[in-house]
């Protein structure tokens, strides 16, 4: 099974990924790790999506997704889980991150890109503060068997 986990920065996704990957067995996959696969980037892709492909009915891939142009490597089986937090909590964790401080210029970023994948398709919306983590491993887990 591919699951594409989706979100903006600091929402939650690798926190649920890890948890997915205790609960089901999975490889993690993060962002542009991809590239490592070849030395061009188009290769890399090509490469990467027929990986990908290959998993959608062997071994579990779990893909981390923080740019909306990387949705599109996915394949049409891949399971989509959307991991949302509100704008208040992704500027806590950013903040946290950078050691406790947080400049202007990146709180704005975190602003125009808060709400990017909300009109995106997913199978699962997942809350990255209050969501039941072992709920959604158990869904995944029947949906996997099915």
């Amino acid at each position: 099974m591919v699951i594409g986990i989706i979100g903006e920065n600091c929402t939650g996704k690798s926190t649920l990924a890890n948890q997915i990957k205790s609960s089901l067995g999975a490889e993690i996959i993060t962002g542009k790790d991809f590239l490592r696969i070849a030395k061009s980037e188009s290769e890399a892709k090509v490469m990467f999506k027929r990986k990908l492909e290959n998993a959608v009915s062997g071994d579990n891939i779990i893909y981390v997704i923080t740019e909306p142009e990387h949705i599109n490597l996915l394949p049409e089986d891949a399971v989509r889980i959307l991991v949302y937090a509100d704008i208040d909590t992704i500027k806590e964790r950013f903040k946290a991150r950078m050691h406790g401080i947080l400049p202007a210029p990146v709180a704005m970023m975190l602003e125009k890109k808060h709400g990017i994948f909300d009109n995106m398709p997913y199978d699962y919306r997942f809350d990255g503060v209050n969501g039941d983590a072992a709920a959604l491993c158990e869904a995944l887990k029947d949906k996997s068997l099915a």
